[in-house]
């Protein structure tokens, strides 16, 4: 494995994977060879983000992104010695608690302490050993000062159970029992199961916390770290499971999600409901539903249409989940704002057996004529499709508004690009916004990196001016999806390809040397690889 210096350079980083694209790609035995361990197939297109990665595994990372950030993080560490450890920490704490919008990076934060890059500050330091989970370091100090165990204090102004609580490492194995142990210690010597801070989350900050938005220890280990034993301790301590934040934020961890409940967490009031709708979660859902769970309670107390049955349907949930909605008592005659009810929807969202099921239950046997045209282009069923138009011409010039938004509906989930193409081939207003975002087809298709479902929206007229909901077009969502990949495998420089050449103007580099590009009349920032793909397609014109 190669070694990197104390103050690495990421720019020498990112030509030594440029260098290693350029001879690979002219057939260099030693580069093709270096490449083989990432297994691609034969006659691969390569590309940037083959060379990264090759390079970040030759340096003992996963990935390229995470090679990038141990990097830079490194390099920061040793250039700013005074706030090296407030820099550490930021990783190691989310912004709610570092002050800042981040989120806590927990492997990062162990690979730099493994490499020894964060300064061990006083040997005797409880804050330091309230991150890491370090009892021997912390009973030391209640030695030393009982009362310490009810002051806020340490580079983030934290109570120590809360400083343990909220530390991201507790999701590592290699921190979790120490972090563990500090927490039952705390407890035991008197700490406050409630202790609280307020949130640190921008416009707040570490100088001036939002008092109004109090932060909890349980908050940290059930809804942040999904701590099963250190939930189970502060529960058993006194913790209230109805501190507004705990039971949201555990759904991804069901261990946590049942102590909550067990100990008196109330379901109502939480958008916890819809939460677990969003995160695919069957056996939390069902929990939620045997503690108390109104299986009619609209989204925050909204207009009708955000029933969790419907809610369920619009996430494409799947016929289990409806059915224990229905079975909990959700009306399956529930109806969206504009009054389509929950079984047209499904039939909408490319869910048939979902809409056989309600319309079971209901007695309904009918479906209109319009809406089975939509049921099958939903399910990509093609030649169905074309037959209902071909008997009844005018079903697309039919559409309404909320069939319309059904295309950037689908085009924002997983594994419906058969449907959006057959929606476009067929006369869907292309440009129609939708999705979480009111985006178009197209800002979707780009923000999940899909370059295939690009091209082909470009191809059909799509926009890449039209706005979305952020207020940008599609630039943004280039630049945000290259940037946080929010789906695996995608392919942003594809995308990127794509609309230059349908009319995305040239990008030109930074005239102050930074990272950004020009492009639309804007300084933005893209990955790497769709950035050097934009400036490439600006050289070659």
């Amino acid at each position: 494995m190669k070694r990197l210096s104390p103050r690495p350079d990421l720019g020498h980083l990112k030509k030594q994977a440029k260098a290693l694209l350029a001879e690979a790609r002219a057939g260099d035995a030693a580069a093709l060879e270096r490449l083989r361990p990432l297994h691609l197939p034969a006659g691969t297109d390569l590309r940037l983000h083959h060379a990264q990665w090759c390079l970040a595994r030759e340096h003992g990372f996963a990935s390229w992104p995470q090679f990038q950030a141990f990097v830079q993080a490194r390099r920061a560490l040793a250039e700013d010695p005074a706030r090296a450890l407030l820099r550490w920490l930021c990783l190691v704490y989310a912004g709610d608690i570092a002050g800042g919008n981040h989120t806590a990076r927990p492997a990062l934060a162990q690979q730099l302490w493994a490499e020894g890059a964060v300064p061990r500050a006083d040997a005797s330091d409880p804050w330091l050993a309230c991150a890491v989970g370090d009892p021997v370091r912390l009973r030391e100090q209640l030695a030393r000062d009982p009362a310490w165990v009810h002051r806020t204090g340490g580079p983030l102004q934290l109570p120590p159970l809360l400083a343990v609580a909220h530390s991201s490492l507790a999701q590592l194995p290699a921190f979790a029992p120490g972090l563990l142990a500090c927490a039952d210690l705390l407890l035991r010597a008197g700490a406050d199961a409630n202790q609280r801070v307020g949130s640190r989350w921008p416009p707040a900050s570490l100088q001036a916390p939002d008092a109004a938005r109090p932060l909890s220890a349980l908050y940290g280990a059930a809804g942040v770290n999904h701590h099963a034993g250190i939930t189970r301790l502060l529960l058993a301590a006194g913790a209230d499971p109805n501190d507004g934040e705990s039971l949201y934020h555990a759904l991804g961890g069901l261990e946590c999600t049942r102590l909550l409940l067990e100990a008196g967490a109330r379901v109502p009031g939480t958008n916890a409901l819809h939460r677990v709708l969003d995160l695919d979660g069957l056996p939390a859902l069902q929990l939620l539903l045997a503690h108390g769970a109104d299986p009619n309670e609209p989204l925050g107390g909204s207009a009708p249409g955000a029933a969790p049955l419907l809610w369920a349907v619009r996430r494409r949930r799947s016929l289990a989940h409806v059915q224990a909605l229905v079975a909990a008592g959700a009306d399956p005659a529930a109806c969206t704002a504009e009054g389509t009810p929950a079984h047209i929807q499904a039939l909408r969202y490319g869910l048939p057996e979902v809409a056989a099921y309600l319309r079971g239950v209901l007695g309904v046997a009918e479906v209109p004529t319009g809406e089975r045209f939509v049921a099958a282009c939903a399910q990509g069923d093609a030649a169905q499709a074309r037959a209902l138009l071909a008997a009844q011409p005018g079903l697309v010039a039919d559409l309404t508004p909320a069939q319309q938004r059904l295309l950037p509906e689908l085009a924002a989930q997983p594994g419906c690009g058969d449907a959006v193409r057959l929606m476009v081939q067929l006369g869907w207003p292309i440009d129609t916004p939708g999705g979480d975002w009111d985006g178009t087809a197209l800002h979707h298709a780009i923000f999940r990196g899909e370059a295939a479902l690009t091209r082909f929206l470009l191809s059909h007229g799509a926009r890449w001016q039209a706005r979305h909901g952020f207020e940008d077009n599609a630039c943004g969502a280039l630049a945000w999806g290259s940037i946080n990949t929010p789906e695996p495998g995608g392919d942003w420089a594809g995308c990127a390809r794509a609309l230059l050449d349908h009319g995305l103007p040239p990008a030109a580099p930074d005239a102050l040397g930074s990272e950004a590009v020009w492009l639309d009349g804007r300084l933005m920032r893209f990955s790497d690889e769709v950035t050097d793909c934009l400036l490439e397609a600006a050289a070659s014109r």
